[in-house]
């Protein structure tokens, strides 16, 4: 039977930025070990709905590490490996096709899982999702045959494609059943910029319209609404949210409740046992709040410190939640929580694209958009987030500096 001090379950973000923090860490040769049920190497996913999509990355660009780090650094990846069952008790794994593995200290980086479409026509060919590699490389060969293409929903997964079909010279319909895109973060104001935006560059968006059945024979033909109409497309890609891979551990002592459960220093109520990345829910000490988040920064950041804690090494995960994202030739990113805001002060001519959105709670800052402007701001608003600096809002309306008013 294998057996690894430090045993890792998963091949994304989290995993790879934890087994670069091990080597780090000089956790020691043969000491680690990564089980994945993906073919590949852990590798970045973000590139998957952006430059990997468009066509513009490999899948050799978008490897965290290349190959011989692993071997260099004595951490065996098993590819290619699912985890059947696990006895934490015993600490053993089962695996197919290499059997047991047995550990002394576990990270489970399992990531999430898309949600799918339940409805008729689920099944036809055409319909795409977008999680893995695999789905990122097969819509990919698909958008060089396609002509018409629909994306079901507004959020995170769905502008990105979108934007990428649609600059791939694929006829593009947005389908949401809001009355924005993005309203669970964008304002009003940021939905109607970025709706215009979109729809100079091609995207026919298509508001507050539910899709009741995907239609064809063998192969989508188009999309049928609840409201009768039908939308002609041969891909359809559905960006309808994901939720966390935990049906491997329903049956274990770990505590489930949306994703796994852990401490501030991402440990499990098992000995010997943490979860980090998309999987994890923790407490987050800055908005003093339980939390599960599916974004790249907190992958990064939890694998990193979950290795720390694993090693002897206890910090607690003190951390801004963060995100970027690429749409057509922009890039933004946001920092913290806007739930809850009861005030909101834009920065910037919104007109030029060159703008920033700053949410508060109780006079507090509590998140940040920011997209083309001075670098000033993006380094200010985690530290003023975490600090709980408190900042006159009318300096910051007006564009002024000196904007700490306390």
């Amino acid at each position: 039977m294998q057996h690894h001090p430090y045993l890792i379950i998963g091949g994304g973000v989290a995993a790879g930025f934890a087994a670069q923090e091990f080597a780090q860490q000089n956790a020691g040769v043969g000491k680690v070990g990564i089980i994945t049920a993906d073919s590949s190497l852990p590798y970045d996913r973000p590139p998957l709905s952006k430059s990997f999509l468009a066509g513009a990355s490999s899948h050799e660009d978008i490897l965290l590490k290349k190959a011989v780090f692993y071997r260099e650094h004595g951490i065996q990846v098993s590819t290619r490996t699912s985890v059947i069952n696990l006895d934490l008790r015993r600490r053993i794994l089962h695996c197919e096709p290499t059997g047991k593995i047995g550990f002394e200290k576990l990270l489970i980086a399992t990531g999430s899982e898309v949600r799918r479409l339940d409805l008729p026509g689920a099944t036809l060919k055409g319909l795409y999702y977008l999680r893995l590699l695999q789905d990122a490389q097969a819509l990919r060969r698909q958008i060089k045959k396609g002509r018409r293409a629909v994306v079901i929903g507004s959020g995170f997964i769905g502008m990105e494609v979108a934007s990428v079909l649609a600059a791939g010279g694929v006829e593009t319909t947005l389908i949401f059943p809001q009355d924005r895109v993005w309203s669970k973060l964008f304002t009003p104001e940021m939905s109607t910029w970025f709706q215009r935006y979109f729809e100079k560059r091609g995207v026919k968006l298509m508001a507050e319209k539910r899709v009741s059945a995907l239609l064809g024979n063998k192969t989508v033909r188009a999309v049928g609404l609840a409201s009768g109409e039908e939308v002609t497309a041969d891909i359809v890609v559905a960006g309808i949210g994901v939720v966390p891979a935990t049906r491997l551990f329903e049956k274990t002592s770990l505590q489930l409740k949306d994703g796994i459960r852990v401490n501030e220093f991402l440990q499990t109520n098992h000995p010997g046992v943490w979860a980090a990345g998309d999987v994890s829910n923790y407490p987050d000490k800055v908005f003093e709040k339980r939390r599960r988040l599916e974004h790249w920064d907190n992958a990064v950041e939890q694998g990193r410190c979950a290795v720390r804690n694993m090693m002897g090494k206890p910090q607690p995960f003190i951390h801004v939640p963060y995100f970027f994202s690429d749409l057509f030739d922009l890039s933004y990113e946001f920092w913290g929580d806007a739930a809850g805001a009861d005030e909101v002060v834009y920065r910037g001519k919104m007109e030029s694209g060159k703008f920033s959105v700053w949410w508060f709670r109780k006079e507090r800052l509590v998140a940040a958009f920011v997209m083309s402007r001075p670098e000033e701001e993006r380094q200010m608003a985690p530290k003023w987030i975490m600090e709980r600096t408190k900042i006159n809002r009318q300096a910051l309306k007006d564009g002024k500096r000196g904007l700490c008013s306390g």
